[in-house]
């Protein structure tokens, strides 16, 4: 079978292209990338107008399986993954039960097999059901197959938990991410803590909180060597923290989402909940600052 795709813009990060041009598949394999083609008797696909990529990644997702299938699964998660053009998820540890043992990551990795339809990647928890008092099987959870490690959803509060645990996870070549909001500060919040909180008379969870939590497991990440990925980045701080560390040559990444790059608290003012999140959409200059931070690389990736 051959098939031609006309006219997409072409982004192919390996080898700098960004262009617009035909791509050439024979049997499967692409044979031909860039410039105009003309095979006689293959399928064309118009792609005018259209992006034509690699298959996408996406390291931060939730499928929610096992326990959590009313909201996702490993099927619907992954054909929704198909659809956007990604092909490698990374799905997190905070399902029912947590991945924080061998068993359980064995059973998710069995149900990948079964109902996946893009490739799976698994997480494994920081702590044992995420609650920041013991460590959850790590080396056994790396040995079969976890490619990180995260409470994503909680913050390890306790500092020398967190130490002990990026210590073992650096013997292991293994990063953490990290929710980085100081729960102590953000836990009876419920949007950005500001002027469009007080005067909505909402209680906020302030940008301060989530600072304060990258700056500590920046200086941590710097103690032991081990990698620190900071989740979902959403304060304008926060993003120079990173950006500073990265300076130092502190082994460190983040991410932000799209919702936290387009929208901000504005958003809220008529008590619209679909707008609500955590960690919470903040104001226009921490957008700004997000954007600033994409285009200079000082953030690595957008989660979708």
């Amino acid at each position: 079978m051959k098939l031609i795709i006309k006219n997409g813009t072409i982004i192919n990060p390996v080898h700098h292209q960004h262009e617009k041009g035909d791509v050439v598949i024979e049997d499967g394999k692409i044979v031909s990338l860039g410039g105009i083609a003309d095979v006689p008797g293959a399928e064309v696909y118009d792609a005018e107008g259209f992006f034509v990529t690699p298959g996408l990644i996406d390291m931060h997702v939730h499928l929610r399986e096992p326990g959590q299938e009313a909201k996702e699964d490993i099927h619907t998660g992954t054909q929704a993954a198909a659809a956007g053009g990604i092909t490698h998820v990374v799905t997190m540890a905070n399902t029912k039960p947590v991945i924080d043992n061998m068993a359980v990551l064995r059973a998710v990795q069995k149900r990948v097999e079964e109902d996946g339809v893009v490739k799976v990647s698994i997480i494994g928890s920081v702590s044992k059901g995420l609650e920041g008092e013991q460590l959850s099987e790590m080396g056994d959870l790396s040995a079969a197959g976890a490619v990180a490690f995260s409470d994503d959803g909680h913050y390890v509060e306790n500092a020398n938990f967190m130490r002990r645990a990026m210590e073992y996870a650096g013997q292991l070549g293994k990063m953490i991410i990290d929710h980085a909001e100081d729960m102590t500060m953000c836990s009876d919040g419920f949007m950005n803590e500001g002027i469009i909180s007080y005067q909505m008379g909402v209680a906020g969870r302030p940008a301060v909180g989530e600072d304060i939590a990258v700056s500590r497991d920046l200086l941590l990440s710097q103690l032991t060597g081990c990698h620190i990925h900071i989740a979902h980045v959403s304060s304008a701080k926060a993003v120079e923290l990173i950006r500073d560390a990265k300076k130092k040559g502190i082994d460190c990444s983040t991410e932000v989402t799209a919702q936290h790059l387009y929208f901000t608290d504005d958003y809220l003012k008529n008590y619209e909940s679909a707008f609500k999140m955590a960690p919470p959409i903040r104001t226009e200059k921490d957008r700004q600052a997000l954007i600033n931070g994409l285009l200079d690389g000082t953030i690595d990736a957008i989660m979708t």
